[in-house]
């Protein structure tokens, strides 16, 4: 589990990204500022690991800057990675309620930034700012919602699809548009975009090439820019 959590002071920017994050959204001005008040700040190096699957939780994250992928490891070492998260998102409240270990792994995909929140500090708002509690519970809801659309798809959607939705999904958090198209950093290899949709490196590799043919969008060194997104959304569905 990685240790290094200091404090940092909060920024213009960091009010901004954490006033769009589940946990403050809630909240009035007064609130939200005594709610950062309790904020500790965590760097994390490209690949460096926040915490392990089965560790003990006792914090939630709200990324500052930078993204953070989540990941469960099988018994014999195949690694699944369950999403990637960017600015204002949060991850790490399931223990809040439940305070069993940790359900996956948090691991750095680019060097970033976190906003880290001891329950122990959360706890008391949860009594005294009923409203927090249901933007949290809200936010599971919502994640719960999206695993079983990924269970659905692992059954229903073939490869291509899944590719095709997994791209939309990281072009609607992290695109950026451009003079050819909307450009999608997503800073993940070839191995960990096929984790993400639950599918051999090959198959996918192949699934992106095939849309690179039909011009629906540009491979570039992890990130793609896309051509088309009807056609996209279109072979997603």
């Amino acid at each position: 589990m990685y240790e290094g959590v200091g404090g940092g002071s909060v920024t213009d920017r960091d009010v901004d990204v954490l006033s769009r994050a589940p946990l403050f959204e809630a909240l009035d001005e007064q609130g939200a500022k005594a709610l950062r008040a309790n904020v500790t700040e965590v760097r994390l190096a490209r690949g460096q690991t926040l915490f392990n699957e089965g560790e003990t939780g006792d914090r939630l994250y709200v990324v500052l800057e930078g993204k953070i992928k989540l990941t469960r490891t099988a018994p014999d070492g195949r690694e699944n990675l369950l999403s990637v998260l960017g600015p204002s998102e949060m991850f790490g409240e399931l223990s809040l309620f439940d305070p069993r270990p940790r359900t996956a792994s948090a691991i750095a995909v680019t060097e970033c930034r976190l906003a880290g929140l001891g329950h122990d500090d959360l706890r008391p708002w949860l009594t005294g700012h009923p409203e927090v509690a249901v933007q949290l519970l809200r936010a599971l809801a919502q994640r719960l919602r999206k695993t079983n659309d990924v269970m659905a798809d692992l059954v229903f959607t073939d490869v291509p699809g899944r590719v095709a939705k997994a791209l939309l999904d990281l072009a609607e958090r992290f695109g950026q548009p451009g003079e050819a198209g909307l450009h999608v950093h997503h800073d993940l290899t070839q191995e960990e975009l096929a984790q993400l949709v639950g599918a051999s490196r090959e198959t996918v590799n192949k699934a992106l090439a095939d849309f690179a043919q039909r011009n629906w969008l540009r491979i570039e060194a992890r990130a793609v820019v896309i051509l088309d997104i009807d056609r996209l959304r279109k072979r997603s569905k």
